[in-house]
């Protein structure tokens, strides 16, 4: 159901594309009523998107290109960015960044990490947030969380390392059903040619080798060979691209994959957790 609430809260990216729709509308002669017939939605649904109170699905936007877009695909582009504002603000920047990314290094201790959630793992993490989500907002931002598994298959690869801390993967969410495949996910993940996964176990602490005890941290580098850290805790995020302080981050980050198992132990490793499910 449409919120009129969310027309104020609307970002600019879910405007300008309402936005955009109407005018395109109006050029064409068309009624919201119209257009939601060649696109199967009710002219509530388009009048909706069309004031912000509803974000248009990803579906609507595609239906829209054929509809009123004259084979442009602007509102195809629009996708991107409106699924951006389903997420904090704190972390759309690094999340566009991280679709750009030709490489990704991830250092992660609370959580499987969000590109490799599986959509039961992703549901029942945003479920348990708080404060709590309604229903709709937990819909929104797994589908899209799922969205972002696009950047593992995308041309040219990047190259990803994960490094995960063993108590993320030994922290439940759900269900041992739902921790078991997403494991088995993580371990097929781990197989791609572009992903090399590596586990922290919990004892590295206890024997005073542990670097990756101030939390976690993401190292993007983009096509232009930029290089920026991405920091994250308690809703706040952070993007560090001074030249000395990325430094300082990568050499961190270099002693924490130092410390892990081996790529081909952290397999083994997360196989048998799995198991244990």
């Amino acid at each position: 159901m449409a919120n009129s609430g969310n027309k104020e809260l609307a970002s600019t990216a879910t405007q300008l594309s309402a936005e955009i729709a109407r005018v395109l509308r109006n050029r064409k002669g068309l009624t919201q009523e119209q257009v939601g017939k060649q696109i199967g939605y009710t002219a509530s649904a388009v009048s909706a998107m069309e004031t912000g109170a509803q974000p248009a699905s990803d579906e609507m936007y595609l239906a829209l290109d054929a509809a009123i877009g004259d084979g442009l695909g602007i509102f195809k582009s629009a996708v991107k960015y409106v699924r951006l504002d389903k997420y904090p603000k704190y972390s759309r920047d690094f999340l566009l960044l991280e679709q750009r990314a030709i490489t990704l290094s991830v250092y992660e201790h609370l959580f499987i990490y969000g590109l490799f959630q599986t959509e039961a793992y992703a549901r029942a993490l945003f479920t348990c947030g708080y404060p709590p989500r309604t229903d709709q907002q937990v819909d929104e931002l797994v589908q899209a969380r799922m969205t972002r598994k696009a950047l593992l298959e995308c041309d040219p690869l990047p190259m990803i390392e994960l490094i995960l801390d063993e108590g993320a993967l030994r922290r439940g969410f759900g269900s041992p059903e739902i921790m078991r495949e997403q494991l088995l996910q993580l371990v097929a993940d781990g197989r791609r040619r572009n992903v090399t996964l590596q586990v922290m176990p919990l004892d590295r602490g206890l024997r005073g080798e542990h670097a990756g005890g101030h939390g976690p941290m993401i190292l993007v580098e983009t096509k232009d060979h930029g290089r920026l850290f991405y920091l994250e805790a308690q809703g706040l995020g952070v993007l560090v691209d001074d030249p000395a302080e990325v430094a300082a981050y990568s050499h961190r980050y270099a002693k924490i994959r130092a410390e892990a198992l081996s790529p081909d132990e952290s397999l083994a490793f997360v196989e048998q957790l799995a198991g244990e499910r």
